[in-house]
């Protein structure tokens, strides 16, 4: 127990240190999770309000596809996108592979159905009147479904947040797309995996307990807002 101990308490020395190497690291987390949950809410909101708003041919399979892509697992994720983006690929010329554009574009992959399945879900759920009402009064179809969105918000805001949990804590995309390359890639799970391996066991658990801590305050957020 005593390693346990002292790990911990150099742990939260690096953290109280306000460590370079471990907020860099914390950095590109936040920053290619925030920006691909960003750029996936723009997709997986209007699509999932489509879709939940909607009575159409096929409509069973684009809800059982979306349920089977919220299950997907990373590395498959990862793999796929890196024979994209190898040299060898169709985009290898873009040049992205082991960028921080790359991680972005597989947290993104991860996160669009899961926010889109949430919005769903929260339109679904909506009373169905709101849509109609607005139309009735003169309002376009489009401004009738951003007045439906806005009914839902908590719902739409709780899908936000649930595809941030998601890729923030992922490992797959990050290693096999970013490459774990120091100061530029490397992220808090790479980190973690990278460091663990070396023996630094103290500097993987500080950024456990920063991880830990995002976990925490996305879970009570999505909490508050269930409530709602």
């Amino acid at each position: 127990m005593d390693f346990i101990f002292i790990s911990l308490q150099k742990a939260l020395a690096l953290i109280l240190a306000f460590d370079g190497e471990v907020f860099i690291t914390v950095w590109t987390s936040l920053y290619t999770s925030l920006v691909a949950i960003v750029l996936a809410a723009i997709v997986a909101i209007p699509f999932g309000a489509l879709v939940g708003i909607s009575r159409f041919r096929g409509r069973g399979l684009v809800l059982t596809l979306l349920n089977t892509l919220m299950a997907l697992p990373t590395v498959v994720v990862g793999l796929v996108l890196y024979g994209f983006l190898s040299r060898q690929g169709p985009l290898g010329e873009w040049g992205l592979l082991f960028t921080p554009a790359a991680m972005i574009l597989g947290q993104m992959v991860l996160a669009t159905p899961i926010v889109a399945n949430y919005t769903l879900a929260a339109v679904v759920g909506a009373d169905s009147r709101i849509l109609s009402t607005a139309l009735t009064l003169g309002a376009g179809r489009l401004r009738g479904v951003w007045m439906l969105l806005r009914e839902v918000r908590f719902g739409v805001m709780a899908a936000v947040i649930a595809g941030f949990g998601r890729v923030i804590a992922e490992v797959g995309v990050a290693m096999m797309l970013g490459g774990n390359i120091r100061h530029h890639t490397r992220t808090m799970t790479t980190a973690i995996a990278l460091e663990t391996s070396k023996g630094e066991f103290a500097f993987g658990l500080a950024l456990g307990l920063i991880l830990l801590g995002v976990a925490l305050f996305v879970n009570l957020a999505m909490h508050v807002l269930q409530q709602r």
